[in-house]
């Protein structure tokens, strides 16, 4: 594996590249950084791409040049962009974005489709996508303040549960061996993920009309353990219902590409080759 930096509007990037052939761009969402990716991003190299992926603005090793505020889609889509631009100048590249990483990723085919050969998508929270996003938005703006008055433990607590207080029926073990060293980055990041990403990200609008235009290099990906969680499968089905673009399923939840590693990079690649 390669690390580079790359300065950009307000931050510097730290990067991470391994394997030969067409880029593949991996985003990371929520707090994670490129070493959400690490279970995968080898066995995507052996299938003949180069693997880049990346640390967000502010988070773990991409700092900020001044003080920490809101967060912008369009400001994380350039980056993304100054990336591609960095690793793949002459050739567009195939594009794969997690969470609100998929935010980003939708964000970069709509305005710049000419450097995206084909783009996945996975489960971007875009809540107002939804038949009735009240309860969604009003559950994120729920954690930001419990954040701010009570700290990152009951915070995180309501975070896991459904606007309607239910525990998620899925259970999480023990970190997965090759996420463990950015287990202290992500508790890190956390905090500037619930202050400062997720409400401005999850309540943004994705542009239709460009993603319409793009619809033929567009897959939108759900996790098959995802069923009943609206918030994360709802505005994937949407955008497809929307564009006519593809549906795909991923094994795993929304953090499939952790959970089963393999099984979800054979079926990026089969997604992004067809």
């Amino acid at each position: 594996m390669n690390v580079g930096t790359l300065k950009v509007a307000g931050a510097t990037l730290r990067y991470e590249t391994r394997g030969t052939g067409p880029v593949l761009l991996l985003i990371p969402g929520g707090a994670g950084d490129a070493g959400l990716f690490e279970g995968m991003a080898g066995l995507l190299a052996d299938a003949g791409h180069t693997v880049v992926s990346y640390d967000q603005r502010g988070l773990s090793r991409s700092p900020l040049d001044g003080p920490l505020g809101d967060q912008e889609v369009a400001e994380w889509r350039e980056d993304a962009l100054a990336v591609l631009d960095a690793v793949s100048p002459d050739a567009p590249a195939y594009v794969f974005g997690s969470s609100s990483g998929a935010i980003v990723a939708l964000a970069l085919l709509a305005a710049r489709p000419d450097r995206v050969r084909r783009l996945v998508g996975h489960e971007p929270p875009l809540v107002e996508l939804l038949a009735d996003p009240a309860p969604y938005r009003d559950h994120f703006a729920e954690v930001r303040e419990l954040h701010r008055t009570q700290g990152l433990g009951p915070a995180m607590a309501r975070f896991s549960e459904t606007p309607d207080g239910r525990k998620p029926e899925r259970e999480h073990g023990e970190l997965p061996a090759s996420i463990r060293p950015m287990a202290s980055r992500m508790a890190a990041n956390m905090p500037v993920f619930l202050e400062h990403v997720l409400c401005p990200f999850s309540s943004s609008a994705p542009d239709l009309e460009g993603l319409r235009a793009a619809a033929g290099k567009l897959v939108l990906g759900v996790g098959r353990e995802s069923a009943g969680q609206e918030a994360l499968v709802g505005p994937s089905r949407r955008i497809a219902e929307l564009t006519g673009a593809e549906l795909a399923e991923f094994p795993g939840g929304h953090v499939g590409c952790v959970e089963h590693p393999a099984e979800f990079a054979e079926v990026l690649v089969s997604a992004i080759r067809r």
